[in-house]
């Protein structure tokens, strides 16, 4: 035929020939090491199973029971046995203490008669098989603080490894272990890195993954798996640690989602510059909630009421979605304007589905010709990126020009 055949050489045994131009290509790519593409992530936090911290029978006091009850059973059960034989209770139990516990003294007795070779016989072999457990066990419960160090840690650490996508959780206190709660609820990948023993042992009780250490230092957030988490969050209690962790977890990995917390309001904008995506005042939420309870009570009820009723608020995060209460404040751009216009402003982003007027009237699911006034309570539900629209039209106007 004239015509040139582009496709690979067939040798004689049917096997394809790679073209030179292809050897050379994969020749190249071997020896010239290529740029590591970044690593996909994905939408959210990964769910795994609740982590298995304990064994069959890591616990120590479970086999020294089991072991006592067992040994104790055997004695009377054997003592019970030759005093059926025709010894007396005294002659018995001597028999049965020295056979178990293999002191290796003379019978007590002859064992002159099969009944008596077949109790002494399942003695020996039941009784000393029980008091090696006991030993055992006993053993383990003495030990028990070193062999939970060493097991429990091996065990820890080979499922933290296996972590991808999870979030890290510094500080298992006031914040820490409501948040890590949560997340357990939810089936979320966590592990949690605290410097302080006691509430390490308070995570472990609650069977969380949990790794000891300084939470500032790069080698324990590297343990953690800081290189393939999705989201840090740096919750002690001061704000200058926050601002170290933040630093440091930024500098190792530049694709984390960092939630910081900030004790003082000044804070904020040091956390922003040392690398956190998003910094959380709890005081300030906490005043706001209080502010919302006392002027917008109504609105309050209704997100509380919703939040009970099966999850509701959980169930709308899900869809991305969610709820939120927001005051028109005193030069503030929605002032005046209709729930209508709003939306059209918001282009989506959310939608106003109750007004809570400073006269204490409720309007649920209000028409678009309603009005919004100064001090209005609006509970708005939208998207997780509504916060852009909602501070144009219900922040005050710093500046002239900005859309009214």
């Amino acid at each position: 035929m004239d015509g040139e055949t582009t496709a690979p050489d067939v040798a004689e045994n049917g096997a394809t020939t790679t073209p030179p131009v292809a050897e050379d290509a994969a020749s190249a790519a071997v020896s010239t090491p290529l740029p590591v593409a970044p690593r996909p992530r994905s939408g959210s936090i990964r769910r795994v199973p609740k982590p298995r911290l304990t064994g069959l029978l890591d616990s120590p006091v479970r086999n020294l029971t089991f072991g006592m009850i067992y040994v104790v059973m055997v004695m009377v059960l054997a003592t019970a046995a030759y005093m059926a034989a025709g010894w007396s209770f005294r002659d018995a139990i001597y028999m049965v203490v020295i056979t178990v516990y293999t002191v290796g003294f003379n019978e007590v007795r002859p064992i002159n008669t099969p009944a008596l070779n077949v109790i002494t016989m399942a003695l020996i072999v039941l009784g000393c098989t029980g008091v090696i457990f006991l030993t055992g066990a006993l053993v383990q419960y003495i030990t028990l603080s070193q062999l939970t160090k060493t097991m429990g840690h091996k065990r820890m650490k080979a499922q933290i490894d296996q972590l991808t996508e999870h979030v890290i959780i510094c500080g298992f206190g006031r914040i820490g272990v409501p948040l890590a709660k949560s997340l357990s609820e939810a089936r979320a990948g966590f592990v949690i890195v605290e410097k302080d023993e006691s509430r390490i042992n308070q995570a472990i009780e609650a069977g969380h993954l949990c790794l000891q250490g300084d939470a500032a230092s790069e080698t324990v957030l590297y343990a953690a798996g800081v290189m393939r988490a999705r989201v840090l969050v740096s919750a002690l209690p001061t704000d200058a640690v926050n601002v170290f962790i933040t630093l440091s977890a930024r500098a190792l990995n530049s694709e984390l989602t960092i939630i910081a917390r900030g004790e003082e309001a000044s804070t904020e904008k040091k956390l922003l510059q040392a690398g956190a995506s998003k910094v959380v005042l709890p005081t300030h939420i906490g005043a706001e909630r209080m502010a919302d309870m006392i002027l917008f009570e109504e609105s309050t009820r209704l997100i509380d009421s919703l939040e009970r009723a099966h999850g509701f608020q959980r169930a709308l995060r899900t869809f991305g979605i969610e709820l939120e209460v927001v005051t028109a404040v005193q030069h503030s751009a929605a002032i005046l304007m209709t729930v209508g216009a709003i939306e059209r402003q918001a282009r989506g982003a959310f939608f106003v589905v109750q007004i809570n007027r400073r006269d204490g009237d409720v309007h649920t699911n209000p028409p678009p010709d309603t009005v919004v006034r100064e001090g209005d309570g609006v509970v708005v539900i939208g998207r997780s990126l509504r916060a852009e629209a909602l501070t144009a039209l219900f922040e005050p106007r710093r500046r002239a020009g900005v859309r009214g």
